[in-house]
């Protein structure tokens, strides 16, 4: 570190280099030892203090990187989003991760990501503390150089980026689909524009009271206030657009509004610190906010992950809460509701034995491989829409649904548990819940199979599964003999990824008011009836989400398989319903007397499908239903103990309802 300073003296040295190769012997060889890089920078700070000329030399360098370099840029971009939108940024980061941009000497921007050109100084110089770099201002003694009679470059540059900011802000905020959500907008004065023209008038102002204490300047409490009303308009626009609908681009517009609301009062943090404090003494703390801001963003200016998370959150939160509406509607609490979804379940069974007899009849149609996999789509597919119309219950669709409404509930508390017998008593009325929709599914499905295959054979005199073929199919279904469990994972994350399309489309059917636009039509009116009209609209508003998830689900499980057969990968689907009704065909199709081993582990297979079915479904939504809450920390040690000492004392409530129910507010209450 000294050999370092020495080299400061050189004034004939590149700056940036010279500041790179300070900040290397500061960082840590691991990003995550935060320790180290705290020792390193308070030994930096205490060769300061102990030498002047390094310090002089250091402060040097700095003013002189301060003059040859254009500040405004690393201030109205790093860390705001770009106006293109948001897959215009994915793949401009994607292309920048690919083959990097070429930097611009003479910007400030390009000058910070040599110094800190590591993607682990994101994370230590935030977690060395801000102290640590205010001892380091502290050290180099800015105070021993004579004040300057004219406002600093540094000063103008952010007055300049100010005003930069404050006509996106204002640009911003009166987009065309802001003004939809938020019509005040429009009939009052907004808080958009008048910040603005406050704005401006605080930057004409403050060059003139620099360092003239007698000097009058623009106070900025009246334009903090605008821009809180500003931030104050984005929440609202949040909440409605979570009830009413939401969209990609417009997640994107808000975060980025919102990022240059936050800039802009960073600055203004900074500029009114300096101007009650020439020292700049109070400014140190908003100074190394910023700085460190800065440093973040620019070490995570091309992460994917990030990008994505930030602008599709309020997108999951809204498809996770029309899943969470559904989902509650598929947890049982009375016996009345519990026998209800058992006759729902049994009417899906009646359905999925149908729809497993249509997928044997189509595989003996020997039909082109692109033809053959339309219609086993379609099969899926449209079996599956019509369960939802006979309002009927897939059992392994549940848990995509009930995951969210354990998370919402979760997530009144903050993530923290403050009622654990009510969540767990929620735990008990679920699987209780999913117990009685897959028997119903698989005690319909498999008899009721196996009786169409024997109707088939007393009618025709042929079997409808060959012996071949039915202990084929005994051994797709076995635990042993087959990658069953591993078929059933895949299936589980096409319930998960259909869960979200559910989502997605009511989402949809909301923030497009695809009611109201059904409507509008003036040929659906003619030929239904405006009554008619009316209940078909409401019906699509209300269900579109579903239908298409049911749909889309059907083709997954349809695609999946036929992609694994043409690219010759491993690839195939083991659903619990459907390999229920296989064992009853093939029971049928071996006259009832197959190979007793065989059956066993076929049984087996189909336990532990339904397992995994269930259990991968439930952990992909649930997490993702936890992450668009932003909750954290979840305790699950706790509610599994609960759980489990729910269960040893009162084991009856997770198979059956309770014989009297005691009416109350089943969600968890702060």
């Amino acid at each position: 570190m000294e050999t370092v300073l020495d080299r400061f003296a050189n004034p004939d040295t590149d700056p940036v280099g010279l500041l790179a190769s300070l900040i290397g012997t500061v960082r840590p060889d691991r990003a995550a030892d935060t320790g180290l890089a705290r020792r390193n920078l308070q030994a930096l700070c205490h060769l300061l203090n102990s030498r002047p000329e390094w310090r002089r030399n250091v402060r040097q360098a700095l003013y002189a990187l301060s003059r040859q370099s254009r500040h405004a840029e690393l201030y109205t971009s790093t860390g705001i989003l770009p106006n293109t939108g948001f897959f215009s940024e994915l793949f401009r980061r994607i292309g920048h991760t690919i083959l990097p941009e070429v930097l611009d000497s003479d910007l400030l921007r390009s000058a910070i990501r040599t110094i800190f050109n590591k993607p682990g100084d994101s994370r230590w110089t935030i977690e060395v503390g801000i102290d640590v770099w205010q001892q380091l201002i502290e050290a180099l003694q800015f105070e021993e150089d004579p004040p300057l009679a004219e406002m600093p470059r540094p000063i103008s540059e952010m007055l300049r980026a100010l005003r930069i900011i404050s006509y996106w802000i204002t640009a911003c905020g009166m987009e065309p689909e802001l003004l939809r959500l938020e019509p005040a907008l429009e009939t009052y004065d907004s808080p958009f524009i008048t910040q603005n023209q406050e704005l401006l008038a605080y930057i004409e102002s403050y060059p003139l009271a620099w360092r003239k204490p007698a000097a009058l300047i623009s106070d900025d409490k009246h334009l903090r206030v605008l821009l809180d009303q500003c931030l104050g308009v984005i929440e609202r626009i949040r909440k409605r657009a979570a009830r009413d609908g939401t969209s990609i681009p417009l997640t994107y517009h808000l975060q980025r509004l919102q990022q240059l609301i936050r800039r802009c009062e960073d600055l203004l943090d900074i500029l009114d610190g300096l101007q009650h404090d020439p020292d700049g003494v109070s400014a140190r703390p908003a100074i190394v906010q910023l700085f460190t801001t800065l440093i973040e963003e620019e070490c995570l200016r091309n992460n994917l992950y990030r990008h994505w998370r930030q602008n599709t959150e309020l997108i999951a939160l809204r498809v996770t809460d029309n899943a969470c509406i559904h989902g509650e509607h598929y947890i049982t609490e009375t016996r009345d509701e519990y026998r209800a979804m058992a006759r729902s379940a049994a009417i899906g069974g009646v359905v999925i034995a149908f729809m497993a007899c249509l997928k044997i009849l189509l595989g003996k149609a020997d039909m082109p491989p692109l033809t053959g996999a339309l219609t086993f789509c379609l099969n899926y597919g449209l079996g599956f829409c019509l369960i939802h119309l006979l309002h009927g219950t897939v059992a392994t669709k549940q848990p995509a649904m009930t995951a969210n409404a354990i998370a919402a509930t979760i997530s009144q508390t903050g993530g923290k548990i403050r009622d654990l017998e009510v969540l767990t008593e929620l735990i008990a009325r679920t699987v209780r819940t999913q117990l009685v929709a897959i028997f119903g599914n698989i005690g319909v499905a498999m008899p009721l199979t196996a009786l169409l295959a024997a109707m088939v054979y007393g009618l025709t005199g042929d079997p409808f599964t060959d012996p071949e073929k039915a202990t084929h199919l005994l051994h797709d279904q076995s635990l042993i003999h087959s990658g069953a469990v591993f078929y059933a994972a895949i299936a589980g994350i096409c319930l998960f990824v259909s869960g979200l399309i559910n989502g997605y489309y009511d989402n949809y059917a909301a923030y497009t008011r695809i009611r109201e636009r059904l409507l509008q039509l003036s040929w659906a009116a003619r030929c239904l009836g405006e009554a008619r009209l009316r209940r078909f609209s409401a019906y699509i508003a209300n269900n579109l989400g579903a239908l298409a998830g049911n749909l889309m689900f059907g083709f997954l499980l349809g695609g999946i398989t036929i992609f694994g057969q043409l690219s010759g990968l491993p690839l195939d689907i083991r659903h619990v319903a459907f390999s229920s009704a296989f064992i009853g065909m093939s029971v049928v199709g071996l006259d009832f007397a197959p190979d007793p081993l065989l059956l066993l582990w076929a049984i087996l297979g189909v336990a532990a499908i339904g397992t995994i079915n269930l259990t991968v479904s439930f952990a992909l939504a649930l997490n993702v239903a936890l992450r668009s809450r932003r909750v954290s920390g979840k305790p699950w040690r706790l509610i599994a103990r609960s759980v489990l000492r729910h269960f040893l004392r009162q084991p009856r409530d997770f198979f059956l309802p309770p014989r009297q129910i005691e009416r109350h507010d089943s969600k968890v209450q702060d």
